[in-house]
């Protein structure tokens, strides 16, 4: 109970048994309280360097608690305002060398993070200093297990300062409990999140003064690229915001069209028209090439037709492809 005010257990219990007989010798301490005699000397001798005990001609003498406990429960109090007046102080002094460096930074074009290491420090860094807002695009469909494990806790720590965080995700995620999971956590949280049937890249943007691109979109464990003009990040955030009103809040349903096409069925006409490949196709809406072939099967056998060329050419007959593409 008293360990705060620098004494053991065995120290505290000689005390007790002092001030309850304050004329007993080392070896009736020692029997009374079932230690050795060693043991009780090495008490007292603590008990006397936090003078708690004074000699009264040959024998030593319990100083009362309403003095000497009170005495080291005073200098126990001064003691921590002294060290809370140096913790004050050292935070002042990061404050100020942070400030410097984030006045650095922002005269900087931007930042090269070399692998996904380096990006996941640097976001550590970033959700410290995020002041009020984070927005994220999640590529990739289902998220990996190290990657939510190390984002939850600089989530968990950014939400509870009020920071608002919004994420879209693929909508393929709606599949994978692992994402899911996550995801509705973060609700729980307090987090927004919604999904759209394809993503440009990955993305994060903080309090939109700061946005991190992946090096190479393809490979997105390969880095990220820390951008700061205004007028880059002003249209990162343009992109965001316009992607998040089409996106579809988790916990709803997923909506389907005048023609009875959900955002991936259209996202998959937009994308094959287009030009891509099955493979091209199931990379951006980050789901198997065989769901994709399932997929056009269903809208092939929909439209009556006998081919994907005879099923492209009837759904521009019947407006599936005037209608507002996904975006990419």
């Amino acid at each position: 109970m008293l360990g705060a005010l620098g004494l053991s257990d065995t120290d505290e219990r000689v005390y007790r048994c002092m001030l309850d007989q304050p004329g007993l010798g080392v070896a009736e301490i020692a029997q009374r309280l079932s230690i050795e005699a060693d043991v009780v000397r090495a008490a007292l001798t603590t008990l006397a360097d936090l003078a708690l005990l004074r000699v009264t001609g040959e024998a030593l003498r319990p100083v009362r608690p309403q003095a000497g406990l009170l005495a080291l429960l005073a200098k126990a109090e001064a003691d921590v305002v002294a060290r809370q007046r140096e913790i004050e102080a050292t935070r002042a002094a990061i404050n100020s060398i942070a400030a410097v460096h984030a006045e650095a930074e922002r005269q900087d074009e931007g930042r090269r993070l070399e692998g996904i290491e380096a990006v996941r420090e640097r976001l550590v860094e970033l959700q410290e200093l995020t002041r009020f807002e984070c927005l994220s695009f999640s590529t990739g469909g289902a998220q990996r297990p190290d990657d939510i494990d190390a984002e939850k806790p600089l989530n968990q720590i950014a939400l509870e300062r009020g920071v608002r965080i919004r994420n879209l995700y693929l909508d393929s995620v709606r599949n994978d409990p692992g994402t899911l999971a996550h995801a509705r956590w973060m609700m729980s949280m307090g987090s927004q999140s919604r999904t759209v049937p394809t993503l440009p890249m990955r993305l994060v943007i903080i309090d939109r003064e700061v946005a991190l691109v992946p090096i190479d979109p393809h490979r997105t464990r390969a880095g990220a690229l820390e951008l700061r003009q205004p007028g880059v990040v002003a249209g990162l955030v343009a992109l965001f915001e316009h992607l998040w009103t089409t996106g579809t809040p988790f916990g709803q349903a997923m909506p389907r069209d005048e023609h009875d096409l959900s955002p991936n069925e259209l996202a998959l006409i937009r994308l094959l028209a287009d030009g891509h490949t099955d493979e091209s196709a199931a990379r951006k809406l980050a789901v198997s090439v065989r769901s994709v072939q399932r997929m056009m099967t269903g809208l092939t056998e929909r439209l009556g037709a006998a081919s994907r060329f005879q099923a492209g050419v009837e759904s521009a007959r019947r407006g599936w492809l005037d209608q507002q593409p996904p975006q990419e």
